[in-house]
């Protein structure tokens, strides 16, 4: 097991207000939903170097927070548990799925820790950093659920340089199906790493063959990024997904020391 001395920089601690537990890292709100996720997804918590603390938003399933238009239902829940997760500890709050997008504004303004709802949150940095020329290719689960409303939240703004596609929906990616689609995934709902790893390469190679302008990928889903290496030695380009974001989030809450020579 991989020990760390403790920080000698911490002599003197003080309570954080309303915080229960210390030593907190991330804290994860997943849907009241039953599926599985390789390593790498975010409902799996073994492929993380920093801790995580899940939180049910309780009654809130894929089938409320995509298929359903009318999303006010979801927001009591969501920020329930949010405050939850807050009062837990948590140094900051992320979200187990890019359409929670819709209320990154509601939560951010609901807690008193860094929230980051969505991937999403990354486009606007994205599209700094390649410059106005190229787009933003967006894989999402289902790009029809997918709206202004979702993007704006994240600051995103609608018509830039982004171009969205849907890897089920638009490219046949039967194995996300079998995992998110509630309208086609078996009781007990389950998936294959290879057939998911092909399908979403070959999806992701479709999207940058019709759009050439594509000068990154942003993977909106969670369960895309433990594929996103293979993506990224297909296609050579930069490739933005939930651990990136995630990554980032522990980084700005639980900076590291840095340690080197002159």
């Amino acid at each position: 097991m991989f020990k760390q001395h403790r920080d000698m920089g911490i002599e003197y601690i003080k309570a954080r207000k309303n915080h229960a537990c210390y030593g907190m890292g991330l804290g994860i709100m997943i849907l009241d939903d039953v599926y599985p996720g390789f390593p790498g997804d975010v409902r799996n918590a073994s492929a993380f170097p920093f801790p995580i603390q899940y939180e049910i938003v309780s009654g809130i399933d894929i089938r409320a927070l995509l298929w359903e238009e009318d999303k006010s239902p979801c927001l009591d829940p969501i920020l329930e548990a949010a405050k939850k997760l807050e009062r837990m500890g948590c140094r900051a709050i992320a979200a187990e799925c890019g359409y929670f997008a819709y209320f990154q504004q509601a939560v951010a303004g609901y807690v008193d820790v860094p929230v980051f709802m969505s991937s999403l949150l990354q486009v606007p940095l994205i599209q700094q950093v390649i410059g106005p020329k190229k787009q933003v290719g967006i894989l999402c689960f289902q790009e029809r659920f997918l709206t202004d409303a979702h993007l704006q939240s994240v600051g995103i703004v609608p018509g830039s340089n982004y171009i969205i596609a849907g890897a089920s929906d638009q490219y046949g990616c039967e194995e996300f199906n079998n995992l998110w689609n509630w309208e086609k995934r078996k009781p007990t709902p389950e998936a294959y790493y290879q057939k998911a790893e092909c399908e979403i390469v070959q999806a992701c190679r479709a999207f940058t063959d019709k759009y050439p302008t594509i000068g990154a990928i942003m993977l909106e889903c969670t369960g895309m990024q433990p594929f996103g290496r293979a993506i990224q030695r297909d296609l050579d380009l930069p490739v933005f997904d939930w651990g990136t974001l995630l990554d980032y989030a522990y980084s700005v809450v639980a900076h590291r020391d840095y340690y080197g020579h002159i």
